[in-house]
Order: C-alpha cells, then sequence, then structure tokens
C-alpha cells in the first residue's frame, strides 16, 4: 500500500472514525483502525462490535492497493503536522511509514484480515430520507434516552417506520419525547428498531442540516445508514419497546401557551436555588400569570413570573427542572404549549411549528 493525501482530506475523517473507538479495548485489534486502499479512494474503518464507521475520502493522486490496521496514534500524529501538509504512506510488511515535510513516523500494525466487521446481511426494509429529515428526528428525541438503567430497552431510541410516516421515541421512564414525520414510505411492513444510545449519538455527529439524502436500511440485528461518502452501522437493542401512545396524556383540560425562550430562562434562573439534588420547582397557575418557585434545604427562594393567557382555576404542580429545561433548549419552536389535567398527572409539551409533528411527556414530582 502506497499514497498520498492532504492532511485536511484525511484529518477529520480520520477524527470521526476515531471518536467511535474505545480507547481501553480487550482485543487489541479493535483499538485500530482500518486503512483500505484502491486506486482513487481510501476507506477509513473503525468498530467497537456494536457500532462501525466506514468514511471514502477520495484521493487525488493514484494509490498502491492495499489494507492495514493501525494505531489511533496516528490522528495524534495528523493533528500535530502543519496545516496544508501531504502526508505519504508507505506499508512495508508490517510497518507504516508516514512523512511529511521533514517528519518521518514508523507505526506498528496489525494485520487487516483479523479486523472485525458488522454483519450487513438480510435486509428487511430500506429507504432514502434526507439528511436534515433524519438530523431533526434524532436531535428531538435523544435527550430523553436512558443511561444504564437496567432496563436497556430504555437505553436508546425507537425507530418505528410504517407506510408514510416515520417516528422516533425515547423516554427514561420520567419523559418521553415523541417525532413524527410523513415520509414517502411505500412499504406496507410495519418495522420498529431500537437504536443504541451509542448508536443514535455517533449518527447525529455524522448527519447534518442539508437535503442530500440518505439510504438507511434495517436489517434482524443491524441498522445502516449510507450516502456514499459514509456508512454508518449499529447494533439493534433486543427488546420491546414500551407502548409509547399509553405514556402520552390525554384529556388535559388546562392549556397555557407562552414564549419558549422567557420560559426556559425563568426556569434556569429558579433553578439555582434549586435543591441541588432534587432539582425541583413548583409551577402555579393562576389568572393570566405563571408562577415558578425554588427553594432548597438552606432557606433560600426564587421566584418568576410570567404573563399568561389563563382564566382557570388555581394550580399547583412540581418538577424536575432539567426535565423542562432539556426541552426548550432542544425545540426552537418561538410559543410552547402546555397541557395540565391534574398535580399528579403528567403534563404534555408540544412546540407550535408545522414542521414535524413532536410532543414532549413530563412526569411531576412532589415538591
Amino acid at each position: 500500500m502506497k499514497l498520498s493525501i492532504q492532511r485536511e482530506d484525511l484529518l477529520k475523517p480520520l477524527q470521526l472514525v476515531t471518536g467511535i473507538i474505545e480507547k481501553r479495548q480487550t482485543l487489541p485489534i479493535l483499538s485500530n483502525v482500518l486503512l483500505r486502499a484502491s486506486e482513487h479512494n481510501l476507506a477509513i474503518i473503525g468498530t467497537d462490535l456494536e457500532v462501525e464507521l466506514t468514511i471514502n475520502v477520495p484521493l487525488a493522486e493514484p494509490a498502491r492497493s492495499g489494507e492495514i490496521t493501525v494505531p489511533r496514534k496516528l490522528v495524534d500524529i495528523c493533528r500535530s503536522l502543519p496545516e496544508h501538509t501531504l502526508i505519504d504512506f508507505t506499508l512495508d510488511q508490517d510497518k507504516l511509514t508516514i512523512k511529511a515535510g521533514r517528519s518521518r513516523f514508523t507505526l506498528a500494525t496489525l494485520p487487516a484480515s483479523e479486523y472485525p466487521s458488522l454483519d450487513n446481511t438480510d435486509k428487511k426494509l430500506e429507504f432514502q430520507i434526507e439528511q436534515k429529515t433524519l438530523r431533526f428526528l434524532i436531535q428531538r428525541t435523544c435527550f430523553a434516552m436512558a443511561q444504564q438503567d437496567v432496563r436497556y430497552y430504555l437505553n436508546g431510541m425507537l425507530l418505528e417506520v410504517k407506510q408514510g410516516v416515520i417516528r422516533s421515541v425515547a423516554t427514561d421512564g420520567h419523559r418521553l419525547a415523541l417525532n413524527s414525520i410523513e415520509a414517502a414510505i411505500i412499504d406496507n411492513a410495519f418495522t420498529q428498531v431500537i437504536i443504541p444510545r451509542k448508536g443514535v449519538l455517533e449518527l447525529l455527529r455524522l448527519l447534518d442540516d442539508t437535503n442530500q439524502e440518505v439510504d438507511v436500511a434495517i436489517m434482524t440485528n443491524h441498522i445502516r445508514v449510507s450516502n456514499g461518502t459514509f456508512t454508518f452501522t449499529s447494533k439493534l437493542i433486543d427488546g420491546r419497546f414500551p407502548d409509547y401512545d399509553r405514556v402520552v396524556p390525554k384529556g388535559g383540560d388546562k392549556i397555557i401557551s407562552v414564549e419558549r425562550e422567557p420560559l426556559k430562562q425563568s426556569l434556569s434562573r429558579a433553578s439555582i436555588l434549586s435543591n441541588e439534588k432534587l432539582r425541583g420547582v413548583q409551577l402555579q397557575l393562576r389568572k393570566g400569570l405563571l408562577r415558578i418557585l425554588a427553594n432548597n434545604p438552606e432557606r433560600e427562594e426564587a421566584e418568576e413570573e410570567i404573563n399568561i393567557n389563563y382564566a382557570d382555576s388555581d394550580f399547583d404542580i412540581g418538577f424536575n427542572v432539567k426535565y423542562l429545561t432539556d426541552i426548550f433548549d432542544t425545540i426552537d419552536d418561538e410559543i410552547v404549549n402546555i397541557t395540565f389535567s391534574n398535580p399528579n398527572a403528567s403534563i404534555l409539551v408540544e412546540g407550535s411549528n408545522a414542521e414535524g409533528n413532536s410532543l414532549f411527556v413530563v412526569m411531576p414530582m412532589r415538591i
């Protein structure tokens, strides 16, 4: 294998691939990245056996084909080199020599034949979707995923695909985020898969806000997303996701519309004096007024008031403030609609934008 490539063409793809590799691995080869060169393309591949990422980098100069795995130190070398440096790679038996200007490095390697690969067979459903749309679904949902919950099926995001609709859902048992978009899905099959937390977050890093389409292939145990430049594969969580439709509150009779940004800022200020462990705030609905209260064991108190269009009876309810601010950090709707029913029932938060169908559920807490 022999090739030449500009530092700027190599560095970002290499950083993306090494980003999915865990630093501590039981198998030494999993600490490496696979370089696979053909005449006009360099494929950079990384995996931790849960997710796998391949990024293809076009080569301006013809290369000598070959493949090898190298330590993640390669990204540190590339990062340290001056901008606009031409880097030459030469593989001689089991040593990879890197030359850049007057710098020279030699890296130990491991055979490419020993590098593991995730299975991409047994395709169940395939469709195309714009990158910005898939990113929208993930970005508005992923914050509600659980972290290291014993209910392993909550440590990820549900992707539901059926005719005409794609839906993403995440919950940690205390809150739920649900987003739906119309899509040109003509397959009559109904498919639900759970993408693990790491797969969701890595995919979010890869997608951008363009109209370029990606191919999504759902298999028995994996999901693959590709666009010609990258191919991302993730294992799926084998489990049954909760019936999210039963969680969504229905029949709430107290509805307020509030400007998102002032509400978010008021909640953030009040949270400064909330209990550091419980993070509780109380919302009080009064005629024409939303009052936000917080206090802590040091007997410190905070109070915020926002004018609202509300004429119903007085109503008090408590929440973990982070569950609310996470929603308002995630969505960009100028106005949010919040539906209440009783102090012991979950609330429903909905954005006002026409794009997508987004709703969020938050359970109350005793203050």
